[in-house]
């Protein structure tokens, strides 16, 4: 197998990642030889998870070819739809107009979008502590009440602005967030900025900024640790106005995933991540693919910063493409 590109940065990605991998060595040996190619587009949040499980697929199927590329859920459901692609990599839920026009999605995987500070932020310890509720949050990005960072923050003296965030793309990110603020994507407020990546970027550079990214852009899955210039802005679940022990875990990103799994953390903006099709693949290697995802697959979900679906839910998903 010879691994020709690959691609998953922090920031700086302002259009289409690609990365393929192509055919180069033997399958001889396998009871089913396989070759072809499977062509992926779409969410961000799956990209990186996506580009972990071609490289190991190609392991087992060195002659099968995964063209992969991210652009958001948006363009993920369009390029399915429309055939450009045989899988769409999809980060909200399917919706019932999607699937009138032919959508077919099976789950793989689920994680969680977060609000996301800088590190060096003015009201950084106090917002750790004190936490911000969903009626905060509204308040800002839907409502646009709350534009300074010091009436956030009890002791805090800062008078500075909050320059704020949002997505310019179509995305399962900033809709799961709308979500659970109790709204769509639209009505999100804040300067646009384009993928995951792009955000990140924006808030690391500015310490008076506020937005939301999906797990693995905020944490380092070697470290496990929030990427330096990088901190979650915790929810105050409980409106009692401070993070207590049982919403404080977001030091470190194992913490986080076991709140997540135990549903701790809020869906949304946690939710399931999918792949979506215009009607289930028919072709051999898409559907091996998909298999393969639901069980061997599952073991590299944890170590990449996702978490792995209860096992009921794989054994539904694995009778939907068998």
């Amino acid at each position: 197998m010879r691994l020709l590109q690959r691609s998953f940065l922090m920031g700086g990605i302002l259009g289409m990642i690609i990365i393929q991998f192509s055919c180069g060595g033997s399958s001889a040996g396998k009871q089913d030889e396989m070759e072809g190619t499977i062509s992926i587009s779409g969410a961000f949040a799956l990209y990186p998870m996506t580009v972990r499980w071609a490289e190991e697929f190609n392991k087992v199927y060195p002659d099968i070819r995964i063209d992969i590329s991210a652009g958001g859920a948006g363009k993920g459901m369009a390029d399915a739809l429309t055939g450009m692609v045989d899988l769409g990599m999809f980060s909200r839920e399917v919706t019932n107009v999607e699937i009138d026009k032919g959508a077919w999605h099976i789950a793989v995987a689920k994680d969680a979008v977060l609000p996301t500070i800088s590190d060096k932020n003015p009201c950084l310890k106090q917002i750790k502590g004190l936490g911000l509720n969903r009626s905060t949050f509204r308040d800002i990005f839907v409502n646009g009440r709350l534009h300074n960072w010091g009436l956030l923050a009890d002791q805090c003296k800062s008078g500075a602005d909050i320059h704020l965030f949002t997505r310019s793309d179509a995305c399962g990110a900033a809709q799961m967030w709308a979500q659970y603020l109790g709204g769509d994507q639209e009505d999100l407020l804040g300067i646009g900025v384009y993928g995951d990546p792009g955000m990140a970027d924006a808030i690391k550079n500015d310490p008076l900024a506020l937005g939301f990214n999906n797990v693995v852009y905020v944490y380092d899955i070697n470290s496990r640790l929030p990427y330096p210039g990088l901190a979650v802005a915790p929810i105050d679940l409980n409106d009692d106005g401070l993070i207590t022990e049982d919403e404080n875990y977001y030091g470190h990103l194992d913490t986080l995933m076991n709140a997540i799994r135990k549903e701790q953390y809020p869906s949304p903006p946690a939710r399931e991540l999918y792949f979506v099709g215009k009607g289930k693949p028919q072709r051999k290697v898409v559907l091996t693919f998909l298999e393969w995802i639901l069980t061997e697959g599952q073991t590299f979900l944890n170590e990449a910063g996702y978490v792995v679906l209860p096992e009921e839910k794989v054994k539904r998903e694995l009778q939907r493409i068998r």
